[in-house]
């Protein structure tokens, strides 16, 4: 007998709790270090070449990608992964280099909106090159096809348990879009 979680079938009884010496981990602790050092690297490569974190990376791809090039702050810290003082904190960075713009939404006054200027499109632009190749290097060319479809399915399984309640989050003034 299987109950249904955000879509996705459970036992209806509670699963054994592992131990930390667990076994079963394995593929969890594999997850965790790999992502771990794979950010870094990613990380450390586009401050070398480019003086952009990764995250400064992420939060120009967001807006670049977001209608209109811009979207609410409050919509980019969710979609950077990242604490709303954290996204302000980010967002001075980039206004300070001339990438990003900040200004009060124009239907909202309690909003602020981040966009994304010519400068930062360029720099974004160029950093693009190093990101894809390290993503390329240390992911693509390592892991199969086959392997990389499993991947997707089974972190799409996880990610969708996890944000199955994060829906709606107020991307641009005036309306919603799904995060």
């Amino acid at each position: 007998m299987t109950s249904q979680v955000a879509g996705h079938a459970s036992p209806a009884t509670p699963a054994r709790r592992p131990s930390v010496d667990d076994s079963s981990l394995g593929a969890w602790r594999a997850f965790i270090q790999t992502h771990a050092r794979l950010l870094h690297r990613l990380d450390e490569e586009l401050q070398a070449a480019h003086g952009l974190s990764l995250p400064e990376y992420d939060a120009l791809l967001q807006l670049v990608n977001a209608p209109d090039r811009r979207l609410r702050m409050s919509a980019l810290a969710d979609r950077v992964l990242l604490s709303r003082s954290g996204i302000t904190r980010l967002v001075d960075r980039l206004v300070a280099d001339g990438m990003v713009e900040r200004f009060a939404c124009p239907t909202d006054a309690r909003g602020l909106m981040a966009s994304i200027t010519p400068v930062g499109v360029s720099r974004l632009r160029a950093a693009s090159k190093t990101h894809l190749d390290g993503v390329r290097r240390y992911f693509l060319d390592v892991v199969s096809a086959e392997d990389q479809a499993v991947i997707e399915r089974a972190l799409g399984r996880v990610g969708d348990l996890l944000t199955g309640s994060v829906l709606g989050a107020e991307s641009v003034c005036g309306s919603t879009l799904e995060a």
